[in-house]
């Protein structure tokens, strides 16, 4: 069975969400961040010298990086079908379209959105080079995304798939940032996402 290390107010949700969107069983074990300084503990770096969630351990496997560790239970599956729901056949444009999506959120997307959120933490004074760079992302970013929610339900297409899982969480922590309150299809497909009974389940955890 799976171990999943959760760490509270941390993307780590997401790997809850897709366990139950799969109802595979698994063990949780959580973890809390320093009141003080907002860390991760001590305790995460027992279990991987990265210290940081999500973290999952199973048959001998510690795995970390959230897309890494998304592939994995997609792979350990029992069932088929509920991984093929989950992630589209590969070698097809739109399991490449799922690709991009599934990797975008911890790449392009993480960087801009994660510096904009310590940004908010701390004294600022008039702007510096890094203010435009990160404005400049924002934008390119968000633009991007609202005009494939536009056209797409979901980003793999018409389809629900662990790539909404991974730009969800991401989204979250923009709409808290009132980054996407002109992002109409944005705001719309949050709340698509939110009403699913597997992310309410994860979501309980914090």
């Amino acid at each position: 069975m799976i171990t999943v290390h959760h760490l509270n107010k941390s993307r780590s949700k997401r790997v809850i969400w897709l366990l139950e969107e799969l109802d595979m069983p698994y063990t949780l074990v959580h973890h809390q961040r320093d009141p003080s300084s907002n860390l991760a503990p001590e305790s995460l770096k027992l279990i991987h010298p990265l210290a940081k969630a999500p973290i999952i351990v199973d048959d001998g496997i510690t795995l970390c990086e959230s897309g890494a560790v998304m592939e994995y239970i997609l792979n350990q599956s029992d069932s088929v079908e509920s991984a093929l729901k989950l992630r589209p056949e590969a070698n097809n444009a739109t399991y490449y379209q799922y690709l991009e999506w599934l990797h975008f959120a911890e790449g392009s997307l993480a960087l801009p959105v994660i510096t904009k959120l310590l940004m908010t933490m701390e004294k600022r004074e008039g702007t510096a080079p890094l203010d435009h760079y990160i404005a400049k992302e924002i934008a390119v970013d968000f633009s991007y995304i609202d005009a494939t929610l536009a056209k797409n339900s979901y980003f793999a297409g018409s389809r629900f798939s662990a790539a909404d899982i991974m730009m969800t969480i991401m989204l979250e922590i923009a709409d808290n940032l009132s980054l996407i309150d002109d992002k109409l299809n944005i705001k719309r497909y949050l709340g698509v996402m939110q009403d699913r009974v597997a992310y309410q389940l994860a979501n309980k955890y914090g």
